[in-house]
């Protein structure tokens, strides 16, 4: 099969197509044909060696179709899309013609969506949801920050709180971004200079919960924007890695706002946080209607795929990149 791997930890030029060959399927696992894949910045740091020591063939989600299935669960041919469970990071991802992928990350879904479409819907729509009604309990009529909204995972948080009857407020750096941001239904766009907590308050808002995707370099701030008794999410790290320095819970922590994290890479799928409860096949309906503003912002053929890492490093993606073996 042909697959792309990393050739040694750097930019996206080390990214290679190469032959490997096809994998074959254990007990509890199910082999897919990948027919288009989405591009996420956690392959990005995997291949620039951000994460450590990672699987040669990044991907941590595809769409495609069950190749073969040793517990016959899923017939030869269904349409599927599989997430995360270690792909790219301790077992070979999605970046192939083919991939394994443990059952408990490959869930059918009965959506016409061409391959394109439907390769941009599972990971950043399962981490948001999981994130919203999980670790926020989002309620209709609530308000909500998204701090980080460009990105694709937080376009697909908007989406998501939008369509769910909450209230959105939606930042960006740019203020260039802001038109995209009132499309996908933000009641207002706030500029993100770093300090939203002042901003917020000369606004007079109450703000219930704030999705975090920015990461540690705000995190004291979103804690200063949540209301009493709000919630703040932390889900990614758009900021950097760098730690908060000299944390405190004492001095940090508002008192009454609840701090929790959700890392998708690591928990989606596990007996802990099963896919089951994320309504995949609900949320591509919904994008098939024309409900969901999901589609993809660029598609790139799988051989331009040091192209598609260039520019998703570059910031110009403005929403979820998906990378296409369907030829049909």
């Amino acid at each position: 099969m042909k697959a792309i791997v990393i050739s040694a930890h750097g930019g996206p030029e080390v990214l290679t197509v190469t032959d490997l060959p096809d994998p074959v399927p254990a007990d509890g696992e199910v082999l897919v044909r990948v027919r288009a894949f989405g591009l996420n910045h956690a392959e990005a740091y995997m291949r620039s060696g951000a994460w450590g020591q990672v699987a040669a063939v990044p991907g941590i989600e595809c769409a495609g179709l069950v190749e073969a299935d040793p517990s016959g669960e899923l017939p030869v041919g269904t349409r599927v899309v599989a997430i995360l469970g270690g792909m790219g990071r301790t077992r070979n991802g999605s970046y192939a013609e083919l991939v394994t992928v443990p059952a408990s990350n490959v869930v059918a879904v009965d959506s016409k969506l061409p391959w394109a479409d439907l390769a941009a819907v599972p990971e950043v729509y399962a981490t948001a949801w999981s994130a919203l009604h999980g670790n926020l309990d989002l309620r209709p009529g609530a308000t909500l920050l998204v701090r980080g909204a460009t990105s694709s995972l937080g376009q697909a948080a908007v989406n998501l709180a939008v369509q769910h009857g909450a209230r959105v407020l939606a930042s960006t750096r740019n203020p260039a971004h802001a038109p995209l941001l009132e499309e996908l239904g933000a009641t207002e766009v706030l500029i993100d200079d770093g300090h939203l907590a002042a901003e917020v308050a000369r606004r007079g808002v109450a703000v219930d919960a704030v999705l975090d995707i920015v990461g540690n370099s705000t995190l004291r701030d979103s804690l200063a924007v949540a209301r009493p008794r709000g919630r703040v999410c932390q889900i990614g790290f758009l900021g950097g890695f760098a730690p908060v320095a000299d944390f405190d819970p004492l001095t940090d922590l508002p008192s009454g706002v609840q701090l929790s994290f959700f890392g998708s890479a690591f928990v989606l799928g596990s007996p802990a946080f099963p896919l089951a409860d994320v309504p995949l096949d609900a949320i591509c309906a919904q994008v098939e209607a024309g409900a969901l503003k999901a589609r993809p912002t660029r598609v790139f053929p799988f051989e331009e795929i040091v192209e598609a890492h260039r520019v998703m490093e570059a910031g110009q993606a403005l929403g979820k990149m998906v990378v296409t073996l369907d030829r049909h």
